[in-house]
């Protein structure tokens, strides 16, 4: 919506409280900024100093939740990372906030009495949040890119389970980063093998030359959950 100073809803308000100008186009940088800002100051003043992100599909389990394998698998795995968490108190477990995967995560996390942080995001269609989250660590965000951003600043670990194009993005995304040093190197976990090894053929991104032999190293493939959980709770580093 582009802005017209003609149609202010009320011509003596001050520019930070009319909604015409805030919601125009002019203004998306403000709103971005919100978004970049809020998120950060609600996390801090509830004492969540780190996160422990699961990525995956919006569309597993939502009909079948625990006869879904990678549903329970992310349950499990939230549930037990969860008690990581609840030790040190400042750890949360979140998710994209949504149904599917992140129901799971998020469920595990509540049921395990840990932190349980949902990062939605407002969509036309499928994604909505999920009951599972702890009501004042249930955010919704507008924009895609300020949400990926509150799901990797705090986190210190990622477990990603098998998903679509948006699964894909965030999972490249984090690689991206550690390999091209912008963030520290953390434990990552890319659970059912079958999944990944059919979906991504990193062995021939290596014969190509496109990545280094090395950039296998920055992630773990696994389809056992005790091996997954003890990989993060090895690995992690919460400083």
């Amino acid at each position: 919506m582009e802005y017209d100073p003609d149609i202010r809803r009320n011509k003596k308000a001050k520019a930070y409280n009319n909604n015409t100008f805030l919601n125009s186009r002019e203004a998306r940088n403000i709103r971005v900024q919100c978004e970049m800002t809020e998120p950060g100051i609600h996390l801090d003043k509830l004492g969540i100093k780190h996160m422990i992100t699961f990525f995956g599909s919006a569309r597993s389990g939502r009909d079948d939740t625990f006869k879904n394998a990678d549903y329970k698998a992310a349950y499990d795995m939230a549930f037990k990372l969860g008690h990581l968490g609840m030790d040190h108190g400042n750890i949360g477990i979140n998710s994209g906030g949504g149904p599917g995967i992140m129901e799971a995560v998020n469920r595990g996390a509540h049921d395990a009495k840990c932190k349980s942080v949902g990062m939605g995001i407002s969509l036309p269609f499928e994604q909505h949040n999920n009951k599972y989250i702890t009501p004042e660590l249930d955010f919704e965000f507008h924009y895609f890119f300020t949400r990926k951003y509150w799901c990797v600043y705090l986190s210190k670990a990622f477990v990603i389970m098998p998903g679509g194009v948006g699964t894909m993005d965030e999972l490249f995304e984090i690689i991206t980063l550690i390999q091209t040093e912008k963030m520290q190197p953390r434990p990552i976990v890319l659970f059912n093998s079958s999944f990944w090894n059919e979906t991504i053929n990193f062995d021939r991104m290596i014969k190509h030359g496109t990545i280094s032999a090395t950039d296998k190293d920055l992630f773990m493939i696994t389809d056992d959950i005790d091996q997954a959980c003890l990989h993060v709770i090895d690995n992690i580093k919460l400083q």
